[in-house]
């Protein structure tokens, strides 16, 4: 881009990516003056960049794609590899910290010491497992793509991870956060994003820069991360829960005060060597056991976002983009091995737990890439001297890799769970199920069933207690071998069962059901089991779940006899109830 101006053969260049068309004017014996451009103030600068990013970032919502890879972008294009836009380096750098210093604080909000125990088992093997078997594979294969130790340590350890932020979006978008792969990806991420702190923390705490020991760093790592805690449990107990209730009075004081808390014990953890996130993700968990957490949090989501779009341009503006295209065969490799690898380790490790083949497949689908934390991890390396930029450019192009193509298999994870289905179930014959111990349907003789209810959950509990408190007998059936378990020891008649699996259907005693009812909601689940109960020729009743009236007019045009609408029915009820104490 270029302007003319009077002076005869004179031409003003805005930007640097004009030099090849200062080349070809001078080739034609065009004399020039080369004027870079610059920004008035740092102010302009932010502004131009937030801009970019905004027009960038809506062509990557167009497409689908995360905000993340389009940030990172961003970074790339106005860096030294793009256009050279940024001079601010330093203020960009401030506010990425402090968007890393907030998610991580967020990510502790979210951390109730009194609620890690309901993540569950499955969340904790799964996790666990498929952290130590792709950290141990990834190393491997990062080393026998020629990385020395080091790096191939942490290339094995950022593939590990998977994307909170973008898992979290895109289950949300598709209303699947509150299914059971939805949940057990959830504790998955939270059992990742622990790992990411201690991690973190061992590897600040072991930097070359140390002059002790290993057992001297042992030792003071151990020392002070105690006295760090000891001191923030002291003042959770004794001082935050009446300082909150006090501030709570002015919902912006509470909030200010909640980043000023963030910051500070970033502060505190950066100067005893735990770097600022691990400070900041202790914040989150100090504040978590409070009764304004969820506050505090849903306010900070925004302003942490914002932030963050700083932490990624900041991350985009130091690839070396030369370095990019010497790695671009091990990225392409490794990211093969993230998006094929872990989705096969954690389904085998869900099925050994008892999980249906569904629901360990579209779990292991949602995982399938690496972290936001697996880059900051990497630039962590790098800023401890662990790491060159050579490895943080390879672990950034596996990234942009992965959470691009996996954007797509969460989308479309339903539809890639049918075209894979013969794979998945022979792959899922060969690999021992703890449901079997559950029973099977084919080898118990049932009588007398009046209803066949899918979901023993909360609102499907619920409802079997009023049944079975008329008199009526039902069947019970659920994809989480858990609630099945329970509710046997409670005497229920339940099995292990997905209502979307059609061979599954065929096993029930739909012969003797007046009734088949799924407290599932989704318009999806509901539509495939009317067309199953269809193919099997159900003369009964059938009675599906949904949270939307546009979804029961869908579901009710479908064939289904009657759509509960639990909120809808809940509050009609307390209605009824409260008009007749009035009365």
């Amino acid at each position: 881009m270029f302007i003319t101006i009077p002076s005869p053969n004179r031409v003003i260049f805005l930007f640097p990516f004009s030099y090849n068309l200062i080349l070809q004017l001078d080739s034609i014996g065009l004399s020039k003056e080369i004027i870079m451009f610059s920004f008035s103030s740092v102010f302009s600068e932010i502004a131009c960049i937030m801009a970019i990013a905004t027009a960038v970032g809506a062509l990557a919502l167009w497409l689908r794609q995360p905000l993340i890879m389009a940030f990172i972008i961003v970074g790339v294009l106005i860096g030294p590899a793009g256009l050279r836009l940024v001079s601010a380096n330093e203020e960009v750098e401030l506010l990425a910290e402090l968007g890393i210093a907030l998610l991580l604080f967020v990510v502790g909000l979210k951390l109730d010491p009194h609620e890690i125990q309901s993540v569950g088992p499955v969340a904790i093997v799964a996790g666990m497992g498929q952290i130590i078997i792709t950290g141990l594979l990834g190393d491997f294969l990062a080393s026998f793509l020629g990385f020395d130790l080091i790096s191939a340590f942490y290339i094995g350890l950022a593939l590990t991870f998977s994307s909170t932020i973008i898992v979290v979006k895109l289950l949300s978008d598709r209303q699947e956060i509150d299914a059971l792969h939805g949940r057990i990806a959830l504790g998955v991420l939270i059992v990742q994003d622990l790992v990411v702190v201690v991690a973190m923390i061992l590897l600040t705490a072991f930097s070359e820069n140390s002059q002790q020991s290993l057992g001297q760093e042992i030792i003071s790592v151990i020392f002070k991360g105690g006295m760090f805690l000891l001191f923030i449990a002291i003042l959770t107990r004794y001082v935050l829960p009446k300082l909150l209730h006090t501030l709570a009075y002015s919902t912006e004081l509470l909030l200010i005060f909640a980043i000023s808390w963030a910051i500070a014990l970033a502060a505190v953890g950066d100067s005893l060597g735990f770097s600022k996130e691990v400070g900041a993700f202790v914040a989150g968990v100090a504040l978590a056991s409070t009764n304004y957490r969820t506050t505090i949090g849903a306010r900070l989501v925004s302003l942490r976002d914002f932030l963050l779009l700083f932490f990624f341009i900041d991350l985009g503006i130091h690839i070396n983009v030369s370095y990019l295209g010497e790695e671009i065969l091990s990225a392409i490799i490794l990211s093969l091995f993230v998006l094929l690898g872990k989705p096969i380790m954690i389904m085998g490790l869900m099925s050994m737990m008892g999980y249906q083949k569904y629901t360990s497949t579209i779990t292991s689908l949602s995982l399938s890439q690496i972290s936001e934390f697996s880059l900051i991890i990497a630039a962590l390396g790098m800023d401890l001297g662990h790491i060159n930029e050579n490895v943080l450019g390879l672990i950034t192009l596996v990234g942009l890799i992965t959470m691009g193509v996996s954007t797509y298999m969460i989308m479309d994870s339903h539809a890639i769970y049918e075209k894979l289905l013969p794979i998945v179930s022979h792959f899922n014959k060969l690999i021992p199920h703890s449901h079997q111990k559950l029973g099977n349907l084919d080898a118990v003789k049932i009588n007398g069933v009046d209803i066949i209810l899918f979901g023993l959950g909360r609102y499907g509990g619920s409802l079997i207690t009023a049944l079975q408190g008329s008199g009526l007998q039902v069947l019970g059936v659920d994809f989480n071998p858990e609630l099945v378990r329970e509710w046997r020891n409670k005497g229920l008649l339940a099995f292990y069962g997905d209502a979307e699996d059609p061979e599954f259907a065929a096993t029930l005693p739909l012969n003797q059901a007046k009734w088949v009812i799924s407290t599932l909601p989704g318009q999806r689940i509901g539509l495939t089991l009317l067309h199953t109960l269809e193919h099997q020729k159900f003369q009964g009743k059938i009675a599906v779940t949904s949270h939307t009236e546009r979804e029961m007019e869908i579901l009710k045009d479908a064939g289904s006899d009657l759509v509960l609408l639990p909120f809808r029915d809940a509050a009609h009820e307390a209605a009824r109830m409260l008009v007749a104490d009035l009365n």
